[in-house]
């Protein structure tokens, strides 16, 4: 068993956080895991992008093109700047909630209209797509990647167990940011279910 998880999206979304949270879910059921990170200027709505892999074996983090299993985007236009990873094999969950940069707010770039983006990953990959800020908005706006992996696991996504995804909430985490998360995550499962 090998799986390749691609994180995306911009610079305080809580990527990283998030790549070490699955890491750790990872390592507690055996697996070896390999972390990789791009990072744009993080601190200031920059790209981010980490890649996360865990199996039997697996030496390097590093993800081919077109080979990703799931990419897990917090921002839309990260997704569709990342597509190069996605492939027959993989399906995307991505957040409808746009950030924009300093060059769309000032009308250098366009920003790409939400369905364009759903329609071009749409042409490669299965995609799940939905406003995961907003619901992650009534719990902690800071939960919205746990929702979003909630989400993913809650639709088979994610070969993990959900007592592992619980420990590496525990294992990454401050204890004082664990409800809020387990109750992400559960959030999360359920929309997927819904």
């Amino acid at each position: 068993m090998e799986f390749n998880l691609i994180i995306t999206g911009v610079g305080g979304q809580g990527g990283l956080t998030l790549s070490r949270i699955v890491g750790n879910a990872a390592m507690h059921e055996g697996y070896n895991v390999r972390i990789g990170e791009t990072l744009g200027m993080s601190q200031r709505y920059g790209s981010v992008l980490s890649y996360l892999r865990f199996g039997e074996e697996v030496y390097s983090p590093l993800i081919e093109e077109g080979k990703a299993n799931l990419m897990l985007a917090l921002e839309p236009a990260e997704a569709l700047r990342n597509a190069r990873f996605l492939g027959k094999n993989s399906t995307a969950v991505i957040n409808a909630y746009p950030i924009h940069t300093a060059t769309t707010l000032v009308g250098k770039e366009k920003y790409p209209e939400l369905e364009e983006i759903k329609e071009a990953i749409g042409k490669i990959c299965p995609v799940y797509m939905m406003d995961f800020q907003c619901e992650a908005d009534r719990i902690n706006p800071r939960t919205l990647g746990v929702l979003m992996l909630g989400y993913a696991y809650g639709r088979g996504l994610v070969p993990l167990r959900k007592e592992s995804l619980y420990e590496g909430i525990r294992l990454t985490l401050r204890e004082k940011l664990w409800e809020i998360n387990f109750r992400a995550l559960e959030r999360g499962i359920e929309l997927a279910k819904g």
